[in-house]
């Protein structure tokens, strides 16, 4: 994979996050000039890397009904909740990337909603409507961390695609830590569809029963 060209930051805004729960953190907001796909994305600057560490990294995928409304047919927003909190703990930065629906947008994303409701999973519903299983391409995202100094990370992320594409971007990927199993009645046919067709790092045992 040739490595992506350089991108320049193009604001920085701190903004103080309350979550539902009460939970409050600092965040810098970083926007970028150059990046590869010319999407809006953004990184977030929580907490602070200690001297001679290296900084904990979240690739988060934009997701408008988990995020925002508080869906429970994915765990995505509580892996935000979670990995905002744990980010600020280590230092580090969120990457919240423009690519709702693992990249095939909001509006296809609801129709795969109906396939999944007629008893396809989540990725045989994706290529029912001629699209593909997982869309998203993290070059941009490898951008962000160049243009941040982040050559080398700590990822936390349950997804060992996100890992490989970084790691053929030039990020050096020293740890890949699991984030928590956020499991609903709604979501379990879901996260079971991601451990048994992408590898996803979560404990199937957890989600039976």
């Amino acid at each position: 994979m040739p490595q992506p060209g350089a991108a320049t930051v193009r604001s920085r805004v701190r903004i103080p996050l309350t979550f539902p729960d009460g939970y409050r953190a600092e965040a810098e907001v970083f926007t970028f000039h150059g990046l590869a796909d010319g999407a809006e994305h953004l990184a977030l600057a929580l907490g602070a890397v200690p001297d001679g560490g290296t900084p904990l990294v979240r690739l988060h995928s934009e997701c408008l009904t988990g995020d925002v409304f508080g869906s429970d047919r994915c765990d995505c927003g509580p892996q935000l909740r979670e990995s905002v909190e744990r980010i600020s703990e280590a230092g580090g930065y969120l990457l919240y990337l423009r690519q709702e629906g693992r990249g095939i947008g909001l509006y296809n994303k609801l129709d795969a909603y109906a396939l999944q409701d007629s008893g396809m999973d989540t990725y045989d519903a994706n290529t029912a409507l001629g699209l593909p299983e997982d869309g998203r391409d993290y070059t941009a995202a490898a951008q962000m961390l160049g243009t941040l100094g982040a050559a080398g990370i700590d990822l936390l992320s349950n997804n060992p695609d996100k890992a490989a594409q970084l790691a053929e971007l030039g990020v050096t990927v020293r740890h890949r830590v699991p984030t928590g199993v956020h499991l609903s009645a709604s979501n379990v046919r879901y996260l079971k569809a991601k451990v048994e067709r992408t590898g996803h790092s979560i404990e199937l045992s957890r989600l039976v029963g």
